[in-house]
């Protein structure tokens, strides 16, 4: 990633004198006024001259702000006052206009290459910053370029922040950096006038070999996570069959209903074939039930033979 030049001034407006079509239009009106009078007079030059000289005057003098401009006026290089918005007239060659201030809310993009968080990982933080001029004058007077300034204190409270902050808390506390970061921003910049609303951190970008470890210690995580859950389901099984134990060890007859019961599930299926441990059969008393059973069988009279 390139490093991140400081951002160029967003408005329109510069140091350097701004024409307004109102001014050319008054600059025409008196040439044009002018010339007319000369016309009158039979060719004397004097009413376009003074015509010249009365539009190049109102077109030095007058000065046009926009909604959302302050004109930082200067009288003999002392501040004199803040004009604008609407048309406003200066005083020619006495007064000047250093710079306008743009009153709207600006944005700022700034960043952190390879700052080292708290523990040592390296990362790349890109941000933006939301700000405010609320005194043109102090951000005209208190400060050289308030812009650049503005940038560049918030690229280095970001990464003074980066480098007393865990990398965790960074991937997963984006808004509590946000808000700390605009704590600090905003008293940098208070001195000069200028108010941040808010910062927003557009991306955190960490190692390649880095992010592999983190994907291989959150599946090992989620494979802790799942033995245990599955430790806990099979102690919370031990313990239900501890309760039914004491419940059928106090109701041997429960105890034969309930066996007869399984016997019956697992038999009502053709062709089904059960294993039952002989202790468990003696336990429960069922080797008299299948004596019985198999004694009922065999008592069945014989089937007569058939005669030839």
């Amino acid at each position: 990633m390139a490093t991140m030049a400081p951002p160029m001034p967003l408005t329109t407006r510069s140091a350097q004198p701004h024409v307004h079509p109102l001014q050319v239009l008054l600059l025409v009106l008196c040439i044009a006024a002018g010339g007319i009078g000369t016309g009158i007079m039979r060719g004397n030059p004097i009413p376009i001259i003074a015509g010249g000289l009365l539009g190049v005057l109102i077109f030095s003098s007058l000065q046009v702000a926009s909604q959302w401009e302050k004109a930082v006026v200067l009288r003999a290089g002392k501040f004199s006052s803040l004009k604008g918005p609407g048309a406003f007239f200066i005083v020619p060659v006495l007064d000047t206009i250093p710079t306008w201030i743009d009153h709207r809310i600006q944005t700022t993009p700034f960043n952190a290459e390879q700052t080292l968080t708290k523990d040592t990982v390296p990362v790349d933080v890109d941000a933006v910053l939301f700000w405010v001029v609320w005194d043109a004058e102090k951000a005209a007077l208190e400060i050289q370029d308030y812009r650049q300034a503005t940038f560049w204190a918030a690229q280095t409270a970001l990464r003074d922040i980066i480098g007393e902050t865990l990398l965790s808390d960074i991937l997963v506390g984006r808004r509590k950096l946000d808000e700390a970061l605009q704590k600090i921003i905003d008293e940098r910049t208070t001195p000069w006038g200028i108010t941040v609303q808010s910062v927003e951190m557009r991306d955190v970008i960490i190692p390649a070999g880095l992010q592999d470890a983190m994907s291989r210690q959150a599946q090992a995580e989620r494979e802790r996570q799942a033995r245990v859950i599955l430790s806990e389901s099979e102690a919370q099984i031990a313990g239900q069959f501890i309760q039914a134990g004491l419940a059928y060890e106090s109701n041997p007859t429960a105890l034969h209903l309930r066996a007869m019961n399984m016997l019956y599930e697992g038999l009502k299926e053709r062709g089904a074939l059960i294993v039952v441990p002989s202790t468990a059969v003696e336990s429960m008393g069922l080797g008299t039930i299948t004596g019985l059973s198999a004694l009922s069988g065999s008592a069945s009279p014989p089937t007569p033979p058939t005669q030839q």
